[in-house]
């Protein structure tokens, strides 16, 4: 079995233990040969034209946060306008201890209040990207040139692609050197239209995330709605929602150990 060979232990870590496990937040941590992982979240916060506010949703951040933290990775936080990212109101729940960890620690909220522009990003730093969703994915990051660049490089190089819920919008236009999207062919999940209907939300999207992954060739999978769902396919790995968002945390740190040389 291979081994992490982290180089020393994590340090001065702020950790929270709930029945679903274990969050560590590390203020400082020293790195792995090829840990580094991007994580990009939203810059929008419109929630079409309902007048109500959107952005990431924190769990879906936070959970698979905690999961790399604790395996010793070294992440990053970018969205397409830097600085600070808009959380989903809906999901500020300071009752989950992930959530909780992630907020009230200074390395891990620092990050969330200064994002890294993605255009100032360069891909090969990472060896994983890991979008996140929330509603205002939908909008900003299906066209972001840079999403669809720093992706398509982190793959190309032999990396990890991962998104939850809706954070597969990134996806949709991604394509690869060879003009094929990225997703064509592969099993994949996401956010599906029978829970968009389930919140009511289909008219105010500017498209259905199931549908669209289906028109761009994805073979799509799915559990009933919200119930937590994982697609790990050829480096490309998705979750439902936001109950998969651990287990997607959990799939990087597999795909990742099984690349390394």
């Amino acid at each position: 079995m291979k081994s992490w060979n982290l180089r020393q232990p994590l340090s001065l870590a702020l950790c929270v233990v709930s029945l679903s496990g274990a969050y560590c937040f590390a203020k400082e941590a020293k790195a792995m040969d090829n840990n580094k992982v991007l994580i990009v979240v939203t810059s929008h916060k419109q929630l079409g034209s309902t007048g109500k506010e959107t952005g990431y949703f924190l769990s879906e951040v936070s959970h698979p946060y905690g999961v790399l933290r604790a395996k010793g990775f070294d992440i990053d936080i970018a969205s397409p306008s830097g600085g600070s990212a808009p959380i989903d109101p809906k999901s500020h729940d300071l009752n989950d201890p992930a959530n909780k960890a992630m907020l009230e620690n200074s390395e891990s909220s620092a990050k969330l209040q200064n994002t890294i522009k993605l255009s100032k990003v360069n891909p090969e730093n990472y060896a994983v990207v890991f979008i996140a969703g929330g509603h205002g994915a939908m909008f900003d990051l299906p066209n972001d040139k840079d999403v669809a660049r720093v992706t398509a490089k982190i793959y190309e190089n032999g990396g990890v692609v991962a998104a939850v819920c809706h954070g597969p919008a990134a996806l949709v236009n991604v394509k690869l050197s060879n003009g094929k999207y990225l997703v064509e062919g592969k099993r994949v999940n996401s956010f599906t239209n029978e829970e968009e209907a389930s919140v009511r939300l289909e008219k105010e999207m500017p498209f259905l995330l199931e549908s669209k992954l289906v028109e761009r060739g994805a073979k799509f999978e799915k559990a009933a709605a919200f119930q937590s769902k994982v697609v790990s396919d050829q480096r490309l790995i998705t979750g439902q929602n936001p109950a998969s968002a651990e287990g997607v945390g959990k799939a990087i740190v597999e795909a990742s150990l099984a690349v390394r040389p």
